[in-house]
């Protein structure tokens, strides 16, 4: 049994719509990130030395832990021999590292500054605004050329970065006007098990469509 700890954000979303595409069974132990702050606990930070979340130990494997998403989805993928496929790694690594480097960390400063936190900055805004848009830009383009980013299988470089895209209506950069982007991300929407991992924490979540 897999034990995921997380909370209800894009990165804990990778790994819970992975486990229901692997079909592992799994329990989620959440994370409260703001109130108790929980993520900076000693016994947290024993699992997870950033304290980031999401973390998940693997209680089949002598309780092994495993931290940073991209980390995770990599493990799984060996471990069930699902969307990590042996003779495309090379091309699905380099789309999962530009998720974890890339996509990721600018789309969330995006987040903080044009939509937690408008006015702080103003200089902040324009930057991740552009950025994001720019990522739209490219992952359209991609998307253009191939079904999904690492060739014309669905990967763990597609759950990493469904989630990021989940929450263009925050984004207000029009995912409508991307194509390419809009096919894959409603094409991976109406999946069962990114619907299930989607609301893993939140039964009544509603994925939005463009």
């Amino acid at each position: 049994m897999i034990e995921l700890f997380s909370a209800d954000t894009p990165n804990g979303k990778k790994i819970s719509i992975m486990l229901e595409e692997i079909g592992f069974d799994y329990k989620v132990t959440s994370v409260d990130l703001h109130n108790k702050k929980e993520q900076f606990t000693r016994e947290f930070r024993k699992i997870s030395p950033f304290s980031k979340i999401p973390v998940i130990v693997d209680h089949n494997n002598n309780k092994e832990a495993v931290f940073e998403s991209g980390a995770i989805l990599i493990y799984l993928g060996e471990k069930s021999n699902k969307f990590y496929h042996e003779k495309n790694r090379l091309k699905i690594n380099q789309w999962l590292m530009g998720q974890m480097g890339y996509v990721g960390p600018m789309i969330g400063q995006h987040h903080q500054f044009h939509h937690y936190h408008q006015g702080k900055s103003e200089f902040g805004e324009k930057r991740y605004f552009d950025i994001t848009r720019r990522i739209y830009e490219d992952l359209d383009e991609r998307l253009g050329q191939s079904k999904f980013l690492a060739g014309e299988n669905y990967t763990i470089a597609d759950i990493a970065t469904w989630p990021w895209i989940a929450r263009h209506k925050i984004h207000d950069i029009g995912l409508a006007n991307f194509d390419h982007l809009s096919r894959w991300y409603i094409e991976i929407s109406k999946r069962s098990a990114v619907i299930k991992g989607f609301r893993f924490m939140n039964k009544r979540a509603e994925i939005d469509y463009p």
